[in-house]
């Protein structure tokens, strides 16, 4: 399978590394419009360096697309209508429209569409899915300390919208109610953001992110029927408790069988392309999870014009 990676940014050098080891992909190609940063990282990655996607055509069978959210639709579409399966990052797109482009393009064209929703491939997770039957309430913690990157984006497409993957996929349904707030501080987007999502069926999801913490956090609760289950993300583990019929409460740890994510979703990539398996996470999910971030950053500027205006009018 010939590969390509468009975008040599953090994301894009991970990408590359894990293509380049992989015995089922031949790296082809290290695509940047900046010429520098291409040959940089085809030197790097032992492959060749172009600075124009459209390049790729009758090239690569495949294509990860790591560029700024605002380019995704452009660039996937393109590559998908050049007979190219694609592979891109999350957020899927900047807007409901250009996402919704992509999964008619994916459609249209037969083209695997996988969009980089990467907590799916984190042993935990695919642990917690195995447990998660009825899950009624999700609490999750994300919290990075601050760096210069994906500054394009809210926290809320930036790090908020794994979480909201993994819950919308677990509860199943969209959520019926959104209540949000989030402030600026370090960059000219939303830096902090609180969330509650409530669901059809009484199921409630609680999530804060931040991107202006001191300290790295990437946890998410869940409680379901007699059972509660913490996982650590960045650990890749976690701890189940049950509740007995008799009240006996009872530890065990997470039966999670390790595996770097990254390659994990790679591998699930060429699976779909060669028809092995369903894509993971179709442009639809992709969809469906930008659909509830974008009502959470309208509504956190609600929420914001409220606060300015208790400013103003008070006499602190």
């Amino acid at each position: 399978m010939k590969v390509a990676v468009v975008g040599t940014g953090i994301f894009g050098q991970n990408h590359l590394r894990v293509i380049g080891q992989s015995r089922r992909a031949e790296l082809v190609a290290a695509v940047d419009a900046d010429a520098s940063r291409a040959q940089k990282a085809a030197t790097d990655f032992n492959c060749a360096a172009l600075t124009d996607w459209r390049e790729l055509a009758g090239k690569v069978d495949a294509a990860v697309v790591a560029t700024p959210t605002v380019t995704h639709a452009e660039i996937g579409c393109g590559l998908m209508e050049a007979g190219i399966a694609v592979l891109v990052e999350k957020p899927i797109a900047a807007d409901v429209d250009s996402a919704q482009r992509l999964c008619d393009t994916a459609v249209r064209t037969g083209k695997v569409l996988q969009i980089g929703q990467l907590e799916r491939f984190n042993p935990a997770i695919i642990a917690l899915s195995k447990l998660a039957k009825l899950p009624l309430f999700f609490e999750v913690h994300r919290m990075s300390v601050f760096a210069p990157r994906s500054l394009d984006v809210d926290v809320v497409l930036d790090l908020m919208i794994h979480d909201l993957d993994i819950i919308l996929e677990f509860a199943g349904a969209m959520p019926e109610e959104v209540r949000a707030a989030g402030i600026r501080i370090l960059s000219e987007k939303v830096d902090i953001a609180n969330v509650r999502l409530a669901f059809p069926g009484g199921c409630v999801a609680n999530l804060t992110a931040s991107r202006a913490s001191t300290e790295k956090v990437r946890k998410l609760r869940v409680f379901q029927p007699h059972q509660y289950i913490s996982i650590d993300y960045a650990r890749q583990d976690g701890v189940v408790i049950n509740v007995g019929d008799d009240r006996q409460i009872g530890f065990q740890p997470l039966p999670v069988f390790k595996k770097e994510p990254l390659a994990a979703q790679f591998d699930a990539f060429l699976d779909a392309i060669e028809g092995y398996a369903p894509v993971v996470v179709p442009g639809t999910a992709g969809l469906r999870a930008l659909t509830v971030a974008l009502e959470i950053a309208r509504k956190i500027e609600e929420h914001g014009k409220v606060v300015t205006e208790t400013i103003r009018t008070s006499n602190i």
